[in-house]
């Protein structure tokens, strides 16, 4: 069997090559493999390379795939897949765990066209919850993590949240469980999903939290990708205020007043989208049992994106490292003196 992120699927890997059933790859990638190339509805790339699945045979050492006969007989070289949708791709053989970068103009809708993509979650509770659960209002998307001090602004969102009818925010925590978050969330009603995979990071170029995220009633990007507090308590720290943001919140509910934009949010570069399929590797690894992979992807992905808070503070903990910790603060005070380099606007 081979995990694909996060779907156990059969299959295995010949020749450092992760080979999948013919009969997954449209739920694993969209796509399906035709006689005249990679299809998805209308629309085929013609490539000899999916003219016909690959046919199993005694020669290569065996069935390719686990499962009923006519699966056996057909199955696709996921990596060409890949190379072919122009999607990045991380494969550990070993341990039989692969991950694909999500499609690129995913998130060049959300950065370029400003349109909000999609996306499922899980809540505290397990019940997966979509963005378009809450369609037809304006919405607050909220990225914090136990893994940062901005676990403390949820009761400030709380109060946003209370205070505007018109408005619905969403706090997303970047953490591996619901029992990560459950600490932080007493007295917490608004809508907290877990995304373990940190799907948000990748769809949205989000590179530290707490980020947030405004979308409006008709699923546009309003303003996109923004450092800000729900709360004064690291305002100190961070040279941040929360009271100059939640204004600006208030008045695009009440008047549909939005502020100037300073700058834009740029895309994430190779190095970036490598290490964010590191870490997903990283992380589907430990929670599978194998700690040295887990670890060789995690680090993997904090030394090409050295700093991505959402890969390397988030690793921390994952590591046995302090993200709180003399290590961390060494790391900031380095981030800081490199600029700060942020997916984002600024206050």
């Amino acid at each position: 069997m081979l995990v694909v992120d996060a779907l156990e699927v059969p299959g295995r890997f010949v020749d450092g090559r992760p080979l999948v059933a013919a009969a997954d790859l449209e739920r694993l990638v969209g796509w399906t493999v035709r006689p005249e190339g990679l299809c998805r509805g209308d629309v085929c790339i013609p490539s000899a390379a999916f003219a016909a699945p690959i046919a199993d045979s005694p020669t290569d050492g065996g069935p390719i795939l686990d499962g009923a006969a006519d699966e056996v007989s057909q199955s696709v070289d996921l990596l060409a897949v890949a190379d072919v949708l122009g999607r990045p791709m991380v494969a550990d053989g070993d341990t039989g765990i692969v991950a694909l970068a999500l499609p690129s103009e995913e998130r060049r809708r959300a950065l370029v066209d400003r349109q909000a993509p999609d996306f499922a979650l899980p809540d505290l509770t397990g019940e997966t919850r979509r963005l378009s659960d809450w369609a037809g209002r304006k919405r607050l998307l909220v990225t914090f993590a136990s893994w940062c001090g901005c676990r403390y602004d949820l009761p400030g969102w709380q109060a946003l949240d209370d205070e505007l009818d018109g408005l619905t925010v969403v706090a997303v925590a970047m953490d591996q469980t619901a029992d990560d978050v459950r600490p932080w969330v007493d007295g917490i009603s608004m809508p907290v999903l877990v995304d373990a995979d940190h799907v948000l990071s990748e769809l949205y170029a989000m590179s530290n939290v707490p980020t947030v995220v405004w979308i409006d009633e008709d699923d546009g990007v309003a303003r996109p990708n923004t450092l800000a507090f729900g709360t004064d308590t690291f305002a100190e720290i961070t040279g941040v205020a929360a009271g100059p943001h939640l204004d600006a919140v208030r008045r695009w509910v009440h008047d549909g007043e939005l502020p100037p934009e300073a700058g834009e949010v740029a895309d994430l570069d190779d190095d970036e989208v490598l290490a964010r399929l590191h870490f997903r590797v990283g992380v589907v690894a430990l929670r599978r049992g194998h700690p040295d992979a887990g670890r060789r992807h995690l680090l993997a992905a904090a030394a090409l994106a050295p700093y991505d808070w959402t890969v390397r503070r988030a690793a921390m903990p994952l590591l046995g490292q302090d993200p709180f910790g003399q290590e961390f603060m060494d790391l900031y005070d380095q981030w800081r003196s490199d600029g700060s380099p942020y997916h984002g606007l600024l206050p």
